[in-house]
């Protein structure tokens, strides 16, 4: 009886001990692979930043030469309006970058372990979601005033 309960005390150590150094090497892998991926990853978002600034770019030089060629017929103004956008993506952009902030600084007062919770992702996409539900609740309240 004895035995049987120190080959299981034993059993629980040894895969308590296999466990952990399962996760060692595990979060060494992830960081590893994050340290020789992050230089490639930080190209690609320096040539998509790129790509957006000249896109906007040449979309103001469009509207520029449209508005200077004269007078615009009602497809010139359908066009025009359908280039500048709603003017709608700044305020959506806005208050999305403003809640994932306020995201990450509610995350620097939560005692979390890092390397095992899901806690910090969960608390960052609640903030995240709630910036979309207020730029849905802007567009809705200014639609509604436009109505009127």
């Amino acid at each position: 009886m004895v035995a049987k309960s120190r080959n299981k005390i034993f059993i629980k150590i040894i895969a308590t001990v296999v466990v952990g150094m399962l996760t060692t090497v595990a979060n060494n892998l992830i960081n590893n692979v994050m340290k020789h991926l992050m230089p490639f990853i930080i190209v690609i978002v320096f040539f998509i930043l790129i790509a957006i600034f000249i896109l906007a770019l040449y979309n103001y030089k469009l509207k520029k030469r449209i508005i200077d060629a004269g007078p615009l017929d009602e497809t010139g103004l359908k066009f025009l309006a359908q280039l500048s956008g709603s003017g709608n993506e700044a305020v959506k952009w806005g208050l999305l970058l403003l809640f994932a902030g306020i995201g990450f600084v509610v995350l620097e007062f939560v005692p979390f372990s890092a390397e095992d919770s899901p806690l910090p992702y969960g608390i960052e996409m609640i903030f995240i979601a709630a910036g979309f539900l207020l730029y849905y609740l802007f567009l809705k309240n200014q639609k509604n005033s436009d109505r009127l």
